[in-house]
């Protein structure tokens, strides 16, 4: 079924710039207008390819009917966890997930990537804008498609994962950390200290 209406209203998209509405209104907005078959698939728009994956047995009432679209976006951040899992067992010298697998080849191709790269704050931008443009691919070519707006909801999601990524707070609680672990190093104060706080 074709969403005109909803789909014609609905912002422009940028990963990096402020979402015009939450996940959760776009969620209330979109019940009103799906029907209640196509309104059972936005449990299945999720980051995590575990939590609601076709396969499962977790959202076996609907796994059938599922879009083609969710088992192209599971099976590529599957492809994504996977292999970065593998790069950072590399890294530190274990073994590596059984299940790895260079399919979807972009998918593989991004983890290699972002595992190359020094930092962290990186390397997660750039793993979400790769995730963007898969989503973008396996959105199909029919705009008004009930799957543009699943494709619209996961990223908003991204965006509002993006919005978390804080730089400068990131900092300070590793400082803050750090400081407690310096301070517990040095070991218990004295039940004998003066007030002042001294160390016997």
């Amino acid at each position: 079924m074709a969403y005109y209406y909803l789909v014609a209203q609905l912002p422009s998209l940028s990963y990096g710039q402020a979402a015009p509405m939450g996940s959760k209104a776009f969620i209330d907005l979109c019940k009103t207008a799906l029907t209640p078959e196509d309104s059972v698939f936005l449990d299945f728009c999720t980051l995590d390819p575990w939590a609601l994956a076709p396969g499962t047995g977790v959202a076996s009432a609907a796994e059938l009917a599922a879009p083609e679209f969710f088992a192209k976006w599971y099976a590529w951040e599957r492809t994504l966890r996977l292999n970065l899992a593998r790069y950072r067992a590399s890294r530190v010298k274990r073994d590596a997930p059984a299940d790895v697998n260079d399919y979807p080849v972009d998918a593989a191709a991004a983890a290699k990537a972002a595992s190359a790269m020094d930092s962290p704050l990186e390397a997660e931008i750039f793993l979400d804008e790769a995730r963007w443009q898969a989503i973008e691919a396996f959105q199909g070519l029919d705009y008004f498609d009930r799957n543009t707006v699943y494709a619209y909801l996961l990223k908003l999601l991204l965006i509002e994962r993006r919005s978390a990524f804080r730089a400068d707070e990131g900092f300070s609680e590793y400082k803050g950390l750090y400081a407690a672990v310096m301070e517990a190093a040095r070991g218990p104060v004295s039940e004998t200290s003066t007030e002042s706080g001294e160390r016997q």
